[in-house]
Formats: C-alpha cells, structure tokens, sequence
C-alpha cells in the first residue's frame, strides 16, 4: 500500500465525497455493499490490513455484484491496476461498493470502491478504486448467457459507462504490449560498475505450492479468484523482502488476467522475482500455473506489483540496486492520479493504447466535474471556469443547429482548424495511427500586445510562436445520452523535438464533446462543448476573456459555429476546398 499513513483525507478527496453525496439519491441496482472490520487475523506484522485479505473482500463484492445483474454465475476475468493510497489499521472499518459500469455481450464492467473508517474519530477516507471484469458462465446446456444493457442514472454513472468501453480497448491489447515490452527488453545491456555492484535477481526468486482445499472454492467449486490474487502477492512479497532485507509495502498492482479456471486439488504454483528496484521502490514479477497430479501445468495467472521499504518516520528507504533478468521491467503510464502523469508522455506504438485511454478518459472526467461556475456570457456563448488546487480548467459552450455526427466530423478534421480558430496559425497531420487516433503539430501565434490574450511573459520573447505536439483522439458515443468525444493531450516525439524559433507548449487536458439536447421550445438541438485545462502556456491565451478584459474565445466560437452552419451539409473534399475563405472570415473577428 502506499507511503501515507492513513489519516486525514486530502482536499480533492474530500471534494470527490462531495460529489458522491450528491448522487447517492438514486441507488444502481446492482449496487453491492460489504463492511468488514479488521481483525488481528487479517493482518500483517505491522498490525495492518493485508493487501491479499483486501483483495478476497474486493472480489467477493464485485462477483455478487457482477451476478445481481446478470441473474446467473459469473467468474472474475480481469482487475484492472490497483493503486493503494493508504493503509488499514486493526480495529478500523472497511466499506467496500461494488456496482456494474457496463454491460457488453457476456461480459461486464463492475467498478469497486474501498474506502477507511475509524470508528473512534468518525474519519472516512479512500483507499483505492478498482476495475473488474467479469463473465457469465455458460447455461447447462451449454448456451451464452446475453447481459441485458447497463442504464445509467446519474451523471457519475454516465461517464464510467461511457470511459469503461476505453478502458475495454486497453484490456483488449494489455497482454500484447507487456509482451512487446519483454521482448524489446532482451536486448537491454547493463554498465559494467552497475552490474558489479548489484545483487543478482536470481537470489530473490521463490517458488511456492498450495494445494486447492474446499475452503479456496468459491460458490462453483472453482478457486476463489481472490484466493489465488491473495497467494500471489504472498510470494511477491517474499520476493521484495529478499532484496531489502526488511518488510516491504505493497503499494501498486498491475493487471491481474485470469486465463483459465482452476479447481479443487488443483496444485498452483506460484513464482515470483524481482524485475528491477529503483530508488524507492521495487517491481516484482509474479506468475501462478495449476496442475493436477498428472498433465501439464495450466497458466492461470501474472501481474507485477510494486513494492516500497518504509521508514520509522512512514518515508520511503533507499533500496539496494539490482542486476535484472534479460527483461525489461514494466513501464507505466496510467496513473491512478492525473496530477501524477507527465506532461509530454514520449509516444511510440507500444503505450499508444494507454495514452488514448488516459486522454480520453481525463476530459470525461473533466466535463462530468459538477462545480462549474458561470465566468460570463455573450449571445448564448457562455464560459465557465473550474479551480481545482492550482489548476484552473475553463469551459466554452454554445448550442448550434448541425447534425451531431456532421459536427462532429467537421472538428475531428484539425487540420481545417486554423480556418476558423485564430488560435491555431498552423495544424499539421504528423501520422495517422489509426481510424480514431491522430498525431498533430500545432503552432500557435505568440501571446503580445494587440494579439489575444495578456502581454508576453518574460520567458517568452516577443514574436516567438508557441508549437505543441498533440495526441488528438476521437470517439463517437457508447450509447443514448452520451456525447461525441475529441480528446487532446500533449506527446513528445524524437522526429518532432523543440526547434529553434519555437517555444514548446504542452496541453495537459482538452477537446470538445458534442452532445444532443433540447431547447426550451423542445427542437433538438447541438451543444458544443471545448474545455481546456490551462497549462503556463496556454493560460496566457484565456486569461483576458476569464477576467471580462476581452472576448477572443466568443469570436472564436461565433467563427466555429458559421463554419460548422457553412458546411453542416457539404462532403469533406469541399470543406478543404473553402478553408481559405473560412480562414479569412475567422481573421476579420
């Protein structure tokens, strides 16, 4: 679990209770809720919560939630990565609640969230969030159980079923790519003085059995799937423990993909080593394979958990370097807090499946924020501002008469851009990397007097045009009430690396999402939304219009929405044909 000790909640987990409390008017029937209190028996030497005891509630909680709404037996598939912030003392009380996101054809989503309480202070605090994904199992007569659809009843609700199809994308291809990683590691070579000094990962191999008694079966006679994460992080642990000499805590869990089932008088053997150890933290390698008395061993499981060694004081130790496998060790980048991913992520082919989902899912949660606050408003063009911490995220809407796809078509096209956003000097396509997915560079004019937004600052030298290397992915909606997305984030590429006469920007979070509504006089119309989280380099270009000085982002939308009425029936070829004019007509706002 993580290095902070369980106790005050911080201040955006607090806002997330905000939130929460607001909602919970309308119950999700398939809503599961379990409470356990730990006990001496459920704990570790340091008298907490043992991650393996957590993970057989948090499994139990999802299974019976996964089979309130399917009707029929079910079996955990996947948990997506688990991230721990805090730890669990003895004596304190764990509220675990589970509910389905998604329903797809046999499969589900449920999402599962765990939380702290101490029943002495009256004190709640998260402790992790996962996602689970979970099957129905065949009828005796051997046909597939179809799950009925999954309705969403508030706004929360919406976004989780709308980001669980991304987060369905990731899981589709996660065993490829850790694949392509451990082969791209093989040719990995150590310095000599870095090899001579570390401790050899052989040393921290272990090999476990465990026979599978009746009380490992769940409700099917099939292993407990917890069972098996809980005997897994035992010898992860192990492993850890062999290289730092002291107790490690188990702070992150990488996928876990059940690939087979396993049964009573199963023998699993587990084995787990060290991958690599970085300053503070270890990465551990773990894999589970079942098999009778007679007959090949049966994968059954793998993941990498992270580990880190603690202090008197709760701060992370110093770890002894490592001489590796030829593997590489797993790299990350989905980050259970946003404010923890870097900005610029390096793209390749490999991680590109996560950076979209990591984009697409952050201007979800962005636009589903409900603190909103209306900054000022021009003929039906309003804008609004969100203050998170030190972030400042800005919200531009307005309603325009357009088909829904049409519209979204027209802006998915950035390269047509620059006729309408005086923002946007330059878009150029980079690569295409598939049908939704595309690479961008962006040059924007410099931010000075007599230009859109405040005076340059004094590290940007007058005249000197901003460029940005942006990730911009597109998604039509998952289902009724759901908006068209275009999800834009900033990258770094080798091909495309900063240049002279450039200052280089980044874009932390923005798009647009298009969704249908209706009017007061009940005529369906289109709200188009463009949100913004502003970065240094971006803040200077909206900080006039938040503070009432200016008007450029109501220009610029009034210019978007003749361009989208321009063209709201016209073939692509012909918007290129016309981008010049529009350009112009953008230019003369």
């Amino acid at each position: 679990m993580s290095s902070r000790l369980s106790g005050e909640p911080e201040k955006d987990e607090e806002e997330d209770e905000e939130e929460e409390e607001e909602e919970e008017e309308s119950v999700n029937p398939t809503e599961v809720k379990m409470s356990q209190i730990v006990m001496p028996c459920h704990s570790n030497h340091r008298q907490e919560l043992s991650v393996g005891e957590l993970l057989k509630w948090m499994d139990c909680s999802a299974c019976l939630s996964a089979e309130r709404h399917a009707g029929c037996p079910c079996v955990t598939a996947s948990i997506d990565d688990i991230h721990f912030e805090h730890t669990i003392s003895v004596g304190q009380v764990v509220n675990i609640k589970a509910k389905v996101n998604r329903a797809f054809n046999t499969s589900m989503e449920v999402g599962i969230e765990v939380s702290c309480e101490d029943l002495f202070s009256d004190r709640h605090w998260r402790i992790c969030h996962a996602y689970a994904t979970f099957v129905t199992q065949r009828t005796n007569t051997g046909k597939k159980v179809i799950l009925k659809p999954i309705v969403p009843h508030t706004e929360k609700e919406q976004v989780e079923y709308s980001v669980a199809a991304e987060r369905r994308r990731v899981r589709m291809v996660h065993d490829d790519i850790i694949k392509d990683l451990l082969s791209h590691g093989s040719n990995l070579r150590y310095c000599r003085e870095f090899v001579d000094n570390a401790v050899a990962a052989e040393k921290t191999k272990v090999e476990s059995v465990e026979l599978v008694l009746p009380p490992h079966a769940n409700h099917q006679v099939n292993t407990f799937g917890g069972q098996i994460m809980a005997w897994m992080v035992n010898v992860a642990t192990i492993s850890a423990s062999r290289l730092c000499q002291a107790h490690p805590t188990l702070r992150t869990i990488d996928m876990f993909t059940f690939r087979g089932p396993s049964q009573v008088g199963d023998r699993l053997l587990l084995r787990a080593i060290v991958n690599n150890a970085f300053k503070n933290s270890i990465e551990v390698g773990v894999r589970a394979e079942a098999h009778q008395e007679e007959g090949p061993n049966r994968h059954i499981n793998s993941a990498f958990m992270i580990f880190e060694v603690l202090d008197d004081h709760r701060k992370p130790c110093m770890l002894p370097r490592i001489r590796p496998e030829p593997l590489v060790s797993q790299k990350y980048i989905i980050s259970r807090k946003q404010g923890e991913v870097p900005l610029s992520v390096p793209w390749n082919p490999r991680n590109q499946v996560y950076l979209s989902y990591n984009n697409v899912s952050a201007l979800k949660m962005l636009a589903a924020r409900n603190n909103w606050r209306l900054s000022s408003e021009k003929d039906k063009v309003r804008l609004y501002t969100l203050e998170q911490k030190s972030m400042l995220s800005i919200r531009v809407e307005s309603e325009v008469d357009v088909p829904a796809h049409r519209a979204f078509c027209l802006l998915a096209e950035m390269s047509n851009r620059p006729s309408w956003d005086t923002h946007y000097q330059k878009c150029e396509l980079i690569h295409q990397v598939d049908e939704d997915d595309f690479l961008y560079r962006v040059v924007t004019p410099s931010v000075h007097r007599g230009r859109v937004g405040s005076p340059t600052s004094g590290h940007q030298g007058e005249g000197i045009l901003q460029d940005f290397i942006l990730l911009a992915c597109k998604r039509k909606p998952c289902g009724s009430g759901d908006p068209y997305v275009i999800a834009l984030r900033s990258v770094s590429l080798p091909t495309h690396p900063p240049t002279e006469g450039y200052n280089r920007g980044e874009v932390l979070c923005a798009g647009f999402t298009i969704l249908e509504t209706k009017n007061n006089m009940s005529l369906v119309m289109l709200l188009i939304s463009y949100y913004n989280q502003a970065s240094p380099e971006v803040l200077p270009y909206i900080s006039t219009d938040i503070a009432g000085l200016s008007s450029s982002f109501y220009h610029i939308f009034c210019s978007c929405s003749q361009y989208l009425t321009r063209n709201r029936l016209q073939s692509n070829s012909t918007v290129n044909d016309t981008a010049k004019y529009n350009h112009m007509t953008a230019l003369r706002h």
